[in-house]
């Protein structure tokens, strides 16, 4: 078992903004308008880089060294692991919105239980102290906050929100949509063998190697609607955006035995029956590329027409849930935390 390692848990954050100036939100770009000098400078002070992109008419998708970076007209998702500073994008974005004639109305900061707690640097030693530099960082204006760690029946599975909006974002203007974050520990050895490279497969670009393990391990085929942007590290890990319309998935592999880790994301609409009836394949097909020993679900929706969903489609695969906890918070809405571990056999 390793004492150390790469921390595969991902920190997310989700920034929302609005703009008063018809002209700046009447070409539909706002934060696109974000020249990638800018975006580098952001991505500085969290300490990781771009390492592939792609983008359609609704968005822009970067898969970073460490996890990635959605960008939309009004909204920002940031996703990164390792030892990543995620939290010091907070200030030089709310700058190059302003610049843009937008301001900040509503923040959303989300993560797991750390598997190396004490390698992370400030501010990300203790979810107190990310709390207190959030609390410290976001615009007063953003007066409705609420932070809160809700528990688990797994060990070392815990899930950590703080949220916070103005006003007028008490109930997030994208009801509608649902997102839902996966975190899966102990993959199948054979399944994680597949996202290392192999001997002399080092000369490979990331994007080659990366575009053979999407078709390998059947990534590709989670959901074949999306357009995939992919990369696999040296020597071993993987990473990859796919993108369908406005919508967004990805997946993130630490692959290495003792601390083996795999996340899964994705968001749809809840007035789309056809959308919630393609989580439930898109789900049981990704949770089937790893084959976890345990894994969480964190389902985050203003109704709660989704996360019963979830374990329908877990339990064909022999992942019985073992705990549930959900919450109300400002801007976000309903989030559903559950846990699962493989059924004994």
């Amino acid at each position: 078992m390793a004492t150390s390692g790469f921390e595969g848990f991902e920190k997310r954050l989700e920034l929302h903004f609005f703009g008063d100036d018809p002209a700046m939100m009447g070409n539909n770009l706002g934060l696109r308008l974000l020249d990638f000098e800018s975006l580098e400078q952001v991505l500085s002070a969290v300490q990781c880089t771009v390492v592939s992109a792609v983008a359609n008419q609704y968005f822009d998708a970067y898969v970073l060294s460490e996890s990635s970076l959605f960008v939309y007209p009004t909204k920002i998702i940031i996703k990164t692991c390792g030892t990543t500073q995620l939290l010091k994008s907070i200030r030089p974005l709310i700058h190059h919105a302003c610049n843009l004639g937008l301001s900040l109305c509503s923040c959303r900061y989300t993560r797991g239980t750390f598997i190396f707690p004490k390698a992370q640097p400030s501010p990300h030693t203790s979810f107190k102290e990310e709390v207190l530099y959030l609390e410290d960082t976001v615009p007063d204006n953003l007066c409705y906050r609420k932070a809160s760690v809700m528990p688990s029946k797994i060990a070392n599975h815990s899930w950590h929100v703080f949220t916070a909006c103005d006003e007028s974002h008490i109930i997030p203007d994208d009801r509608d949509i649902y997102t839902v974050e996966v975190c899966m520990t102990d993959l199948d050895r054979a399944s994680a063998r597949k996202f290392f490279l192999p001997p002399g497969g080092g000369n490979k670009s990331g994007d080659v190697a990366g575009k053979e393990m999407t078709k390998i391990t059947g990534i590709g085929e989670i959901n074949p609607r999306a357009m995939i942007c992919d990369f696999a590290f040296d020597p071993c890990g993987y990473s990859m955006n796919g993108i369908h319309n406005d919508r967004y998935s990805t997946i993130h592999v630490t692959p290495e035995d003792g601390f083996s880790y795999a996340s899964f994301e994705c968001v749809g609409s809840i007035f789309d029956d056809d959308d919630i009836e393609h989580l439930v394949g898109t789900l049981r097909r990704a949770v089937q590329v790893f084959r976890p020993a345990s894994l969480s679900v964190s389902t985050t929706c203003a109704s709660h027409e989704v996360w019963p969903r979830v374990a329908r489609a877990l339990d064909p695969l022999g992942l019985k849930c073992r705990s549930c906890a959900a919450d109300e918070f400002p801007s976000a809405g309903s989030i559903v935390f559950q846990t699962f571990t493989a059924r004994r056999k």
